[in-house]
């Protein structure tokens, strides 16, 4: 027990910069808290003692402003950031090394009693800021989801949802979908932690789409100009009238580098 104590307060040293020392941990992190009064509360509603598990969760919620059901099923290392308003149902299932932020749902959508309602989160899953992940289905080990996301389907392991609903950018080479830049030459880069699920290769699948759409428009006008000034040459035309039609295809009219910065490039 007492070393199960001690790796939840290892664990918000090692992810909260913040954290200065293990006595303001266990003083002054409500996450924490909140987890240790559901251990009990669980308990009590795996043998029965159903409004006892209640009452526990329900003080742990007036306490915390952390409201975990006590059916769900917490792993070891999580960290609950700052917390408030984080609500986790019946049967969510919460693995090994997750992190969740404040204003995170993990809600059902299906209200018959005894199904799977809730979300399974594999092991070291980051829920950031205001997500909600709505759904009895699974979010694969080391997936990522994105501030205010709302999730309503499967995200893959090594995967991050962003977008309202959640659109998946799919992990590399069976790795995180964000991977860090190796910083030692014959290093390999490697996945680490992201605060809030944020990363600096992480970019919206829609924006993507677009900047691919702008390039293959920008380079199929340049090929059609081209085109147009052989067929001058090859037709040796040179009355005004009959190159009118010439010089409008002959001038690339696509603003490529415009739609761009609309879309943020």
């Amino acid at each position: 027990m007492f070393s199960r104590l001690r790796s939840d307060i290892q664990c918000i040293l090692e992810r909260d910069p913040a954290a200065r020392s293990r006595w303001e941990v266990v003083t002054c992190y409500p996450g924490l808290h909140a987890i240790w009064l559901h251990r009990p509360a669980h308990w009590c509603w795996g043998h029965g003692l159903r409004w006892s598990g209640r009452m526990i969760s329900h003080l742990a919620r007036w306490l915390t402003g952390i409201e975990i059901h006590p059916g769900a099923q917490i792993g070891q290392r999580v960290f609950i950031d700052h917390g408030m308003g984080v609500v986790i149902g019946e049967t969510a299932v919460v693995g090994d090394g997750c992190t969740i932020y404040h204003g995170v749902t993990l809600g059902g959508t299906s209200l018959y009693k005894g199904a799977k309602r809730h979300p399974t989160l594999g092991r070291d899953v980051v829920v950031s800021a205001g997500a909600k992940v709505l759904g009895g289905f699974e979010v694969g080990d080391g997936a990522k989801i994105g501030s205010n996301a709302v999730v309503i389907k499967p995200v893959p392991a090594g995967a991050t949802a962003v977008g309202i609903p959640a659109r998946i950018i799919a992990s590399r080479a069976d790795q995180s979908a964000d991977v860090t830049e190796s910083h030692s030459p014959g290093q390999e880069a490697a996945p680490k932690f992201s605060a809030y699920g944020v990363a600096a290769q992480q970019e919206d699948p829609v924006t993507q789409a677009m900047r691919g759409l702008i390039d293959s428009a920008s380079a199929q006008e340049h090929q059609i100009a081209l085109l147009w000034r052989a067929i001058e040459k090859l037709s040796a035309v040179q009355q005004a009238d009959d190159c009118v039609p010439c010089d409008a295809a002959r001038r690339e009219q696509f603003e490529a580098q415009r739609l761009n910065d609309i879309i943020g490039k």
